[in-house]
C-alpha cells in the first residue's frame, strides 16, 4: 500500500469498523473537514475487500468531484489504499476502479449524481452498495435509482456523506423508508473527529466561524440550521408554530397556487385580533406536486381533492365560513375547475400590480410583506400533524434562496407564493 500509517480519531475508528448487519443506510453527516471522507474511504475499503458482490458505484454531485474525493482523496483514496492492486477502467458502464481482491475483482463505479438526467448513467446496472457523497447535493430519481439498482444484492449496502443539509431538505424524506424499517444509522461529526486539525487551527476555525451565528451553528457545531440566502431567513420553528390561536377569529379565506408539473397549494386562513393587533394565521394546507411524486393529476382531480379539503377545515373547526377564495390568476384551469365544482374564486393579488423594484421584480413587494409579518411576529403556522399539516412549506421555506446575482430562484416556491398571496391580502386589508 502507498498509504502511510495513519493516526485516526475514535470517531473515524468507529465509522471504520462499524458493524453493518441489520443497517441498510448509514449517514455520516458534520461539519466540512472534520474526517468524514477520509474514514469513509477505508471503511468502503474493507467493505469492498469482503462483499461477494462485483459491482459498486460512488457518487458525488458529478463524476469530477466523485473521482477527487473517493478515488484519489488527496493521497488518501482508493486507488492510493488499493495502489498496486487496481487500475483504472472503462467499460459498457461508465469509468470505475477495478480492485483485484482475494474475494474476486471489483468494480468501483464513479459517477456524477447531480442534475435530473443523472439517473441515465445506472438505469440497467446490479449494484451491491452505493456511496453518496454529499447527498443533500445529489438529485432525488438518482438516490431513489440507486436504491432499486442495490435490490437483488448480496450484502445490499449504502453510505451517505453530508454537510449539514437545511432542515426538512426534501432529500432526506428519502431516508425515511430505512429509518422506519430500523435499519438506519446516523453518526455525527464535527472539527473535534477530525485528527489532521491541531488544538491551535480548531481555535482559529472557531474564532472565525463565531463572526456568524449561522457559520458556528453549521461549520462548528455541525447543526441543520437554514443556508445563507434564504428569503424567509427569519422563520424560526420555535416561534413560529403555534400551539393555539390568538383572539378572536374575524375571517376566514383559502389560498391556492397550481400547476400539473409544478406543485399545488391550497392553504386554509384565520385572520384574528387580540389586545389591539391582527394576526394571520395558517391553519391547514392542501398539497401535490406532479414532479416530486412522479404523479401528474389533471386539474379536475386538484379540484375535487381541494374541495375535500375544504370540508375536512371546516369539520375541524367552527369557524366561520370564508369570505374569500383566492387562486393565482395564471392558474385559470384550476379556477374553472373549481367553479363547476361550486366553489367560487377570487383573483389572488400576486403583486403583478405592484411598482417594479429596484432589481426589477414586482414579487419582491410581496417578499418583503411575508418577511415584515414574520419579523413583528403577526405571522403564525398552527402546529397540527396529519396528511394537512404544514410541512411542505417549511421545507420550501429552507430552501427558498436568492441566486448570486440577488433574485429569488424560481424553486422551492409554490406554498411560499400561496403564503405571499395570503400575506398580501392580509396587510393590505388589516395593516395598511
Amino acid at each position: 500500500m502507498a498509504v502511510a500509517q495513519l493516526a485516526f480519531s475514535p470517531k473515524q475508528i468507529e465509522n471504520i469498523n462499524q458493524d453493518i448487519t441489520g443497517i441498510t443506510f448509514e449517514l455520516n453527516e458534520g461539519t466540512p473537514r472534520s474526517g468524514k471522507t477520509t474514514s469513509d474511504a477505508f471503511k468502503m475499503a474493507d467493505f469492498y475487500l469482503r462483499t461477494p458482490d462485483q459491482n459498486h458505484l460512488v457518487s458525488a454531485y458529478n463524476q469530477e468531484q466523485a473521482f477527487r474525493m473517493f478515488m484519489d482523496g488527496d493521497g488518501l483514496g482508493l486507488m492510493h489504499i488499493f495502489d498496486g492492486c487496481s487500475d483504472i477502467r472503462h467499460d459498457e458502464h461508465g469509468d470505475h476502479l477495478l480492485i483485484y481482491t482475494p474475494t474476486g475483482d471489483k468494480k468501483i463505479y464513479y459517477k456524477g449524481g447531480g442534475k435530473a438526467n443523472s439517473v441515465g448513467a445506472i438505469t440497467g446496472m446490479s449494484l451491491g452498495s452505493v456511496t453518496f457523497l454529499e447527498f443533500n447535493l445529489l438529485h432525488k430519481d438518482f438516490i431513489q435509482e440507486s436504491f432499486r439498482r442495490t435490490f437483488a444484492a448480496k450484502w445490499r449496502y449504502h453510505l451517505g456523506e453530508q454537510n449539514p443539509p437545511a432542515p426538512n431538505h426534501p432529500n432526506l424524506e428519502e431516508l425515511d423508508r430505512f429509518i422506519k424499517s430500523g435499519r438506519f444509522l446516523f453518526r455525527h461529526w464535527t472539527p473535534h473527529d477530525n485528527p489532521a486539525l491541531t488544538e491551535e487551527r480548531k481555535k482559529e476555525l472557531y474564532d472565525e466561524l463565531s463572526s456568524s451565528e449561522y457559520l458556528l451553528d453549521r461549520d462548528w457545531h455541525g447543526k441543520r440550521v437554514m443556508p445563507e440566502g434564504v428569503i424567509y431567513a427569519m422563520f424560526n420553528q420555535d416561534k413560529h408554530l403555534a400551539k393555539t390561536m390568538k383572539g378572536r377569529v374575524l375571517e376566514t379565506f383559502f389560498v391556492a397556487d397550481g400547476g400539473q408539473g409544478d406543485a399545488t397549494s391550497c392553504g386554509f386562513y384565520a385572520v384574528s385580533f387580540d389586545e389591539g393587533k391582527y394576526y394571520l394565521t395558517r391553519l391547514a394546507n392542501y398539497y401535490h406536486s406532479g414532479s416530486e411524486t412522479g404523479q401528474v393529476k389533471a386539474m379536475s382531480v386538484y379540484a375535487k381533492e381541494i374541495k375535500l379539503f375544504i370540508e375536512w377545515c371546516y369539520n375541524k373547526w367552527d369557524f366561520p365560513r370564508w369570505n374569500y377564495f383566492f387562486v393565482d390568476p395564471a392558474c385559470k384551469s384550476l379556477r374553472e375547475e373549481l367553479h363547476l365544482l361550486g366553489v367560487m374564486t377570487d383573483k389572488a393579488d400576486n403583486n403583478s400590480r405592484d411598482r417594479v423594484t429596484s432589481n426589477g421584480l414586482k414579487i419582491e413587494v410581496g417578499i418583503e410583506r411575508v418577511q415584515n409579518a414574520l419579523t413583528k411576529g403577526v405571522l403564525f403556522l398552527l402546529d397540527i400533524e396529519g396528511e394537512y399539516d404544514h410541512y411542505n412549506l417549511i421545507k420550501e421555506i429552507g430552501m427558498y434562496v436568492r441566486n448570486d446575482a440577488g433574485y429569488p430562484v424560481d424553486k422551492y416556491n409554490h406554498a411560499c407564493d400561496e403564503l405571499r398571496y395570503a400575506v398580501n391580502y392580509f396587510t393590505k386589508t388589516y395593516l395598511v
